[in-house]
């Protein structure tokens, strides 16, 4: 049975000479696999190009609740990103993210609320004019709300530590080493509290920014099953520090 659906590219694997299976994050069906027969041929209908990390799609796919790998009959780019593709950070930053995602997502299930964070995400990040270097940081904190691990944002005077197996802020200084201290916790508490609107505003060191985001990748893995270690960020670090 046909439905319409969104969609979000996750990853791409070659799948014989010409075809490959493409794992999208849906509006409708949550993550699902398609096959895509003849997409490495020149003229595909739905060529290979159409199906890079976190492209935004629209599609028209056959659909069974019990199919492993699906078909789709029609597929377009929509909306077609016009900056990501040829800017070197926005493209790190989305191979980074894209990375993630695909780590932290499983769920072969809708989830509208966490599908219209990601697209809207991606559709700000390729509308931005100004500078981009923490928001990859702000996206990593808003979707762990969405996957149920977002910090208390409430501070107590004199909690100068982060409890990253907890999610909050202590006066204390945790037991175990799994945490942020001064004067990391207060750059922490300022990102928590941002939008993407407002990052341009948070200045930090490429040093501070790179200590944060590695710490936000332990605490990712403190929190999500089989999370696993996470290879593109060392590219992205270099991008934004060169």
């Amino acid at each position: 049975m046909l439905h319409k659906t969104r969609g979000i590219v996750l990853k791409v694997t070659d799948y014989g000479e010409n075809s490959v299976i493409v794992q999208v994050y849906t509006e409708n069906f949550g993550l699902r696999s398609y096959i895509v027969n003849g997409a490495k041929k020149p003229k595909a209908k739905i060529h290979r190009n159409m199906l890079q990390p976190l492209h935004l799609l629209d599609m028209v796919v056959y659909h069974k609740d019990n199919g492993s790998v699906q078909r789709i009959s029609e597929l377009k780019n929509a909306p077609l990103l016009q900056t990501i593709p040829y800017d070197i950070i926005k493209s790190s930053l989305v191979l980074f993210l894209n990375e993630v995602l695909y780590k932290s997502i499983k769920q072969q299930t809708a989830d509208e609320h966490l599908f219209h964070f990601i697209f809207h995400s991606i559709e700000l990040l390729d509308q931005q004019t100004g500078n981009v270097a923490n928001f990859h940081l702000i996206f990593l904190l808003r979707l762990s709300r969405y996957l149920g691990f977002f910090p208390d944002r409430d501070r107590p005077n004199g909690a100068d530590y982060f409890d990253m197996k907890d999610g909050i802020f202590t006066k204390y200084k945790p037991e175990s080493w799994q945490y942020l201290s001064p004067p990391h916790t207060d750059n922490f508490y300022r990102l928590l509290r941002s939008t993407f609107e407002q990052m341009d505003g948070i200045e930090l060191k490429n040093d501070e920014r790179r200590y944060l985001l590695n710490k936000l990748l332990e605490y990712y893995a403190l929190h999500v099953e089989n999370f696993g270690n996470i290879r593109s960020h060392e590219v992205l670090e270099e991008v934004l520090g060169s």
